[in-house]
């Protein structure tokens, strides 16, 4: 109770079930500088804990879709916080290997999310899923450039924190 109240004072919003075990299969796993008390310095979520945060929905346009979509998933800051995650840069590790490192001060200052839904339906790994760390890039220009847009990743799977 003293955590949530914490957190909540900090900005962060730190639900209890989200660091339940797993029961579905593992989308996302937090390692590093995490605080689990489940796994130690090891978080992983399934789908449903995922769902079970607060969810944010944005339209926006994107270099890699024709039209605006809709993106829906929880802030990036709310999944760190439910692993007390703290630290000064985040490594995106997707499917492929591919990783981008994102500034953490990113996830206080812009509503940044691991979206899990694209235009209201679940993200086929062919289409950039299941989870995509997404910025809301028409919510403010200076999202709009090669910097923001290189630090989305899609068919996300793992975040260091660093």
């Amino acid at each position: 109770m003293l955590a949530a109240a914490f957190a909540s004072l900090a900005g962060w919003s730190a639900p209890a079930s989200a660091l339940d075990a797993p029961l579905g299969k593992v989308v996302l796993t937090l390692t590093g500088r995490v605080l689990s008390p489940n796994f130690g310095a090891r978080a992983d979520f399934d789908m449903a804990m995922l769902e079970h945060l607060p969810q944010t929905s944005f339209v926006t346009r994107t270099p890699w879709y024709a039209q605006a979509r809709r993106f829906t998933g929880p802030l990036l800051r709310d999944v760190l916080a439910s692993a007390s995650a703290r630290g000064s840069q985040l490594r995106a590790i997707a499917l492929n290997d591919y990783w981008v490192d994102i500034p953490y001060d990113d996830v206080a200052r812009h509503d940044v999310i691991v979206a899990r839904l694209l235009d209201e339906r679940p993200m086929a790994v062919r289409d950039k899923g299941p989870l995509f760390v997404i910025y809301p890039f028409d919510s403010d220009e200076t999202l709009r450039s090669p910097v923001y847009y290189s630090r989305s990743a899609w068919q996300l799977r793992t975040i260091e924190v660093r």
